[in-house]
């Protein structure tokens, strides 16, 4: 596979007291809540690039994503309407707004658990990548915020300073991760079978499936059925939102519920 289908951004010089191990993490769902390219596409909407009706549609494809994880079919379609929405914009723009997409948007979305792992890894001397199919751009800016080695990302045609609307090679997905990390893995002279892969999806499978040490974070649930089968360890960081949320809902019933009792009560007396 051609060495330019992906972009390797750097942020920070490898460690050597671990030479030939790293870690590989995905960015939505896993390492954040929700996906990145939302509020790249919100934060454009705000300069007023974008319409109201695009972004009410990347608040669509978002809050589909939040509630029933990701599917081949979304990553593709949100890609696509980004594509297609980016085109004729300055390169040096979307480098501009991704930091502040990040510190405004992003880093408040961090599951901490999953930034803990991170930087066990990095305490321990092992190289932490991203690896997703969002833009590199993005995706750098990430890493660079949260001091990691690197990011693998999906990678934008730009022509004269502006991008066309099409993506070089293919988007960093499924498959396409395993073969990324492969290749990385070759270049930097990384032991796989030494690594750790992290990752939400079940399309992320042949990525997990290529290290030794993969690991479900926030699982769909075909890969968590693929975990617990497999013996692969599984960290589910939604646990406590989904009980505070549960507890609100069950909060704001009861006080529903009470107030019609006395609303009631009242109108017999």
């Amino acid at each position: 596979m051609p060495a330019q289908k992906y972009a390797y951004a750097s942020a920070r010089p490898a460690p050597q007291a671990r030479p030939t191990e790293a870690a590989f993490f995905d960015v939505d769902n896993t390492l954040m809540r929700g996906a990145s390219l939302f509020h790249v596409g919100r934060k454009m909407y705000e300069r007023k690039v974008f319409t109201l009706r695009d972004a009410a549609g990347f608040a669509w494809k978002q809050f589909t994503f939040l509630l029933r994880g990701e599917t081949l079919e979304d990553v593709h379609s949100i890609q696509s309407s980004a594509l297609a929405l980016a085109a004729g914009i300055r390169a040096e723009d979307v480098a501009t707004v991704g930091y502040e997409v990040y510190d405004e948007m992003i880093e408040s979305r961090i599951w901490p658990g999953t930034k803990a792992l991170a930087e066990q890894h990095l305490r321990v001397g092992r190289r932490v990548w991203l690896v997703t199919a969002t833009p590199i751009e993005i995706a750098s800016v990430i890493s660079e915020r949260l001091g990691l080695t690197g990011a693998l990302g999906t990678v934008a045609e730009i022509e004269n300073g502006e991008y066309t609307g099409r993506i070089v090679g293919h988007i960093l997905h499924g498959k396409a991760k395993a073969e990324a990390v492969a290749e990385l893995a070759e270049r930097e002279s990384l032991d796989l079978k030494r690594c750790w892969a992290y990752s939400d999806s079940h399309n992320d499978i042949p990525l997990l499936s290529l290290v030794g040490h993969p690991v479900a974070i926030n699982p769909d649930a075909r890969l968590r059925h693929h975990a617990n089968t497999h013996n692969w360890p599984i960290y589910d960081f939604r646990a406590g939102r989904r009980a505070a949320t549960l507890g609100l809902k069950l909060a704001t019933l009861g006080g529903a519920v009470y107030g019609l009792w006395r609303s009631y009560t009242r109108f017999r007396r």
